[in-house]
């Protein structure tokens, strides 16, 4: 009976060895201070979905990777966010890819109009659909998730029902895809980052503006434009990314945490509280005094989808560049977003 006894003790002590040892080697990892940044201003879904990322992050590595969240710029410009997690200028950033035209082809296919009816299952497509080729398309940094926002408008200072009415005008592009729409229809660009496009209204450097509809009222827009064409016209893409080096200095345990919270899931969790949120924009505008928020007939759609039928060719042709199959690429978005009940 003794020697039983003895060598459950024996047992039991060795377990408990080991349970410290692991223990040890979890505390024992190096800490982390990430530094998430943003380019939106602090009032923004964006900021509290990185907040509570991070958040979630410390609690799952056991408070061994911590973060700052780092708004409206304060690191570096909208544009160069993603050059900023290559360079290690911040950990991880919010990126908008179609700021730099023809740098990322594949992922420009979300861009296209009369695509995506929502960005709640749509962010879960399009995250689900660019992971086969993120690694290649972005492979300066660690690519974290995509997702969109919900789908966006135009935004005037004069009624447009139809396509040939945008000729002469200046509008500023969501992105690279919609100022190839506005170049088709004959109107011009004018660039420039969301944070910099109320002042590119209010000094006439643009008449319009893409844009999704509560971020019209977020960024004071509705002091500029009056007239909001109701109909989900486009969606733009987004993409958190990670400095490799930086994840390439954690422990095994340490990457899987992060890897665990770079997936469709979270990638729906970030898009769902903006989704609701631009979503809300609308209701608001439709109320607001001095504005105009109008629908299209069904010929008037007709009529911008068809003038939007080249861009889909345009992005053909830079798929093919960047050695993918463009139609089985674009079929294969198409279907993820139809099993996520977000095709347009």
């Amino acid at each position: 009976m003794l020697s039983k006894f003895s060598n459950l003790t024996i047992s039991a002590a060795a377990l408990m060895a080991a349970i410290a040892v692991g223990g040890t080697a979890a505390a024992q990892d190096k800490t982390f201070e990430l530094r998430l940044s943003h380019w939106v201003p602090p009032a923004h879904p964006l900021q509290k979905a990185l907040k509570d990322w991070g958040a979630s992050i410390e609690k799952a590595s056991n408070g061994t990777i911590k973060s700052k969240v780092f708004p409206a710029q304060q690191l570096g410009k909208a544009i160069d966010h993603y050059d900023m997690a290559r360079d290690g200028i911040a950990d991880v950033t919010y990126i908008n890819p179609g700021y730099q035209p023809g740098r990322f082809p594949i992922i420009a296919a979300g861009e296209l109009p009369f695509l995506m009816s929502n960005a709640k299952g749509g962010s879960v497509a399009l995250d689900t659909w660019y992971r086969k080729y993120a690694g290649e398309e972005m492979k300066d940094v660690k690519f974290c998730l995509a997702f969109a926002h919900d789908p966006g408008a135009l935004h005037s200072k004069k009624k447009i029902e139809t396509p040939d009415q945008v000729k002469g005008m200046k509008i500023r592009p969501a992105h690279a895809t919609m100022a190839s729409f506005v170049t088709l229809l004959g109107g011009t660009n004018a660039h420039g980052s969301a944070p910099e496009a109320r002042e590119m209204l209010e000094r006439g450097v643009a008449d319009a503006i893409t844009f999704p509809w509560g971020s019209v009222l977020l960024f004071k827009l509705d002091s500029a434009v009056k007239f909001h064409q109701d109909v989900p016209l486009y969606a733009t893409t987004f993409a958190w990314v990670i400095n490799k080096a930086k994840y390439n200095e954690m422990s095994d345990a340490q990457k899987k945490v992060i890897d665990n919270h770079c997936t469709p899931e979270w990638a729906a969790k970030v898009a769902t509280p903006w989704a609701d949120y631009e979503a809300s924009g609308r209701d608001k505008l439709r109320t607001a005094q001095g504005h105009t928020v109008y629908k299209l007939t069904d010929a008037q759609v007709d009529q911008w989808k068809k003038a939007s039928e080249p861009l889909a060719a345009t992005w053909a042709e830079g798929a093919k560049k960047a050695g993918i199959d463009p139609a089985a690429t674009l079929n294969a978005l198409k279907e993820e977003l139809k099993k996520q009940n977000a095709a347009y």
